[in-house]
């Protein structure tokens, strides 16, 4: 007979869990800021910067400008991440995921996998690491916040939202579960 396997850990079990607050910000409030952007001149940069931390590169879309930064690679490579972001003059960093609405970490550990998705999502894990690198550095300019509701709630909101969106494909966010 052959002994039962022990489930595997989840690869963020390798990783201490993040001890800085989650702070979110709004679909809403992000939308203004790509705008804003947007309507800027040439001349004045973006000081925010979206980070899309799923792997599987943009699937059904992403929003415009995001770049792809898969949360399991963050952990080891967050000092280089953010000395890149001050070097660019980023002063808010927004992550994303799958999941519907982002809470902090403990939180979301007690709340059931099926109703908003897979166990602490992506976005309050890299917000809270990014946040608490930010602190320990003494940084006071530069933010770390979570898009809430996540990239499946930005494609949700539908109209405005997925036309600020590059890739986007209905048929991937009509057939998706939630999860991150």
């Amino acid at each position: 007979m052959s002994e039962p396997t022990a489930p595997s850990q989840p690869w963020y079990a390798a990783y201490p869990a993040p001890k800085s607050e989650v702070v979110t910000i709004s679909r809403d409030e992000v939308l203004a800021l790509l705008k804003s952007a947007a309507a800027s001149s040439p001349e004045k940069k973006r000081d925010f910067v979206l980070v899309d931390l799923r792997r599987n590169d943009f699937e059904g879309g992403t929003i415009r400008g995001s770049v792809n930064l898969p949360a399991q690679s963050l952990p080891l490579t967050l000092p280089s991440v953010y000395e890149l972001l001050k070097a660019a003059g980023m002063t808010r960093v927004i992550w994303y995921c799958d999941a519907r609405h982002e809470l902090s970490v403990g939180v979301m550990d007690l709340i059931n996998s099926s109703i908003i998705g897979s166990s602490t999502g992506r976005g309050s894990r890299a917000t809270g690491w990014m946040a608490d690198h930010i602190a320990s550095v003494g940084d006071k300019e530069m933010q770390s916040l979570a898009l809430a509701g996540g990239i499946k709630g930005w494609a949700a909101a539908g109209g405005e939202f997925v036309e600020w969106m590059d890739g986007y494909d209905a048929a991937v966010w009509d057939k998706s579960a939630p999860g991150c």
